[in-house]
């Protein structure tokens, strides 16, 4: 077992061409043993955004704080506090914050096949 503080876990700036003002935690992942997902809080700045992109993997996120849009192909949808998002696999999105704070979410990704 692991208990971490999310606090207490580096922030890293996401640098992938089209992010802007974001960073991620890695709370939980393959070096921690977990063998099937990761765990990690992304912080948004006023502003910031995730990339536009798409992966062949699904992904749930829940939002911690702040006000936010996750926007896809359809265009926007607004997210905030307390609300749980599923992106489906291939579906292109972008976390972005639509607020004066700083929007914060946890996401969960499975993790790929060891080799």
């Amino acid at each position: 077992m692991k208990v971490v503080r999310s606090g207490e876990v580096a922030a890293q700036p996401v640098e992938e061409q089209g992010a802007k003002g974001t960073t991620v935690r890695w709370l939980i992942g393959r070096p921690d043993g977990a063998p099937n997902f990761a765990m990690r809080v992304f912080e948004l700045e006023p502003g910031g955004s995730t990339p536009l992109h798409a992966h062949a993997w699904e992904h749930e996120a829940y939002i911690l704080e702040g006000a936010a849009e996750v926007v896809t192909d359809s265009g926007p949808t607004a997210v905030s506090q307390g609300d749980a998002v599923l992106v489906l696999p291939e579906e292109r999105h972008r976390f972005r914050n639509a607020g004066a704070g700083t929007a914060r979410f946890l996401c969960m990704v499975p993790l790929p096949p060891e080799d």
